[in-house]
């Protein structure tokens, strides 16, 4: 892993013009290095990352632009553009975009772990059971679908 580049990275786009689809969701890369990795995602109405854990990983999102239902280690809480949502390693979390308008935030964790390896290699996969398998092998470990209820 490389050491962090500095620059900047705009709005909408990723670093050297990267940019994933997982699972229909829009991911921007926005720095990388050993200590953090660093992404924005773009989510429709109805679009969701089911309760997953971060075994290694403190994660944060800020909220830049809709609102984000979240659940947190089993509570169902909102987020709203400019709130930042705090996620301690090993808390069971997701988000889900409940409302009838596009939600944009940025997400970073720390350290950057195999974070940005497991989004290269889910880049335009459909198979959810394929998805599952490899995030696990990237330490994010999804919940049955019924944590997400």
């Amino acid at each position: 892993m490389s050491d962090l580049e500095k620059g900047i990275t705009r709005s909408g786009e990723g670093y050297a013009g990267t940019q994933w689809n997982i699972l229909g969701q829009l991911y921007f890369p926005k720095a990388s290095c050993e200590s953090t990795f660093a992404f924005e995602t773009n989510s429709d109405p109805g679009q969701f990352v089911p309760v997953h854990i971060h075994p290694t990983q403190d994660e944060f999102i800020l909220v830049q632009e809709g609102v984000l239902d979240l659940k947190l280690d089993g509570v169902w809480t909102q987020a709203k553009a400019g709130d930042l949502v705090r996620m301690p390693r090993g808390i069971p979390h997701g988000y889900f975009n409940k409302s009838d308008k596009p939600a944009r935030a940025l997400f970073w964790v720390s350290p950057a772990g195999k974070l940005e390896d497991l989004f290269i290699a889910l880049n335009d996969l459909t198979d959810v059971a394929e998805v599952i398998r490899l995030s696990a092998e990237h330490e994010v470990d999804f919940l049955p679908p019924e944590a997400s209820a």
